[in-house]
């Protein structure tokens, strides 16, 4: 039978037995013996046909750094757990409609529900992290959840405001985004009691792929296809936020442009024909390309992170998955 071609697949067949585990343990999680609509709205977003990076990142970093343990199944259910929860609360706070190309869960059912249910995720995430007895790995993974809550919040002041710079934009991104990629990579590299240079390597490749990923996603809004983004074109630009190829759109604006990022952005005054005006001013200033190669390099720091690790099939998967990644914008 021929390989699968894409990264995230051959990763996925090579820790297929442990995801398979990991699925497992987290139906079981899911089940509410007194409120049905915890397992509906938590299947809704989990069965939706997400890649499960993060957590098959968890088993990779564990993996690679010769674990033979149990834990690390726990962990990764646990990362899946509070992706999932930040997505139910990242889809009230947007207002969302779609989510991994179906409607989102406060569509169907209502954002309380979607509020209440990620909170009980979060719960449970928190029950899993410390089953494994493993208090580094509990201070990761809380303090990631912390870092995470931080960068969404920094966001809700960030957004519409033009003043809003890349500094700003990068620690948003390091929190709502990167946090959660570099927790999964280190606390599989700790939970194998790997030496510090290699959970080091781990948790900068994690880093610097949650920020690639980020980064692309922020171009594909403007520079993509609804069908394969798991979203519709336009939406950040419709949820008035400042990524990447905006604020430097911005930062380059004459005035007939800062006024129609003011009445966009600022006031949320949008039209018909706006967005394909604001695609059009991100290409003729450059920024779109310009924000494809800010995802190259970081795609480049995540692959130069893995240098010391040990030769192995899974770090060759992980350099490709930068790879693969970043290849979205081309």
């Amino acid at each position: 039978m021929q390989s699968p071609a894409l990264p995230h697949e051959r990763l996925s067949e090579w820790l297929s037995d442990d995801m398979a585990r990991v699925n497992a343990l987290i139906r079981g999680r899911m089940v509410s013996e007194h409120a049905p609509r915890i397992p509906e709205v938590t299947a809704h977003l989990i069965e939706a046909g997400g890649k499960r990076i993060r957590p098959m990142l968890t088993l990779a970093a564990a993996r690679l750094c010769g674990y033979e343990g149990e834990n690390h199944i726990r962990l990764a259910a646990t990362v899946e757990f509070i992706h999932t929860a930040t997505l139910l609360h990242d889809d009230v706070v947007d207002e969302s409609a779609q989510r991994r190309g179906r409607p989102t869960a406060n569509l169907l059912w209502d954002n309380k529900s979607s509020v209440l249910v990620g909170d009980y995720l979060f719960a449970r995430a928190f029950q899993l992290m410390v089953a494994t007895e493993n208090l580094r790995v509990l201070d990761i993974l809380s303090n990631a959840a912390a870092i995470i809550a931080e960068g969404e919040v920094l966001q809700l002041s960030a957004a519409q405001n033009l003043a809003t710079d890349e500094a700003v934009y990068m620690q948003v991104i390091r929190g709502k985004t990167a946090a959660l990629f570099s927790a999964a990579t280190e606390s599989g590299a700790v939970i194998s009691g790997a030496d510090a240079a290699h959970v080091e390597a781990l948790f900068a490749y994690g880093e610097a792929l949650g920020i690639c990923f980020q980064i692309v996603d922020d171009f594909l809004d403007y520079g993509g296809a609804g069908d394969a983004i798991g979203k519709d074109l336009g939406d950040d630009f419709r949820e008035r936020k400042l990524t990447l190829p905006v604020i430097r759109a911005v930062a380059q604006a004459d005035a007939d442009e800062r006024a129609f990022w003011e009445r966009t952005i600022a006031k949320g005054q949008q039209g018909d024909g706006d967005l394909e005006r604001a695609i059009a001013i991100l290409r003729r200033h450059g920024t779109l390309a310009s924000t494809r190669d800010t995802a190259l390099h970081w795609a480049a720091v995540a692959r130069d992170s893995l240098a010391v690790l040990p030769d192995h099939p899974l770090r060759t998967m992980l350099s490709d998955l930068a790879d693969y990644i970043v290849a979205r914008v081309n």
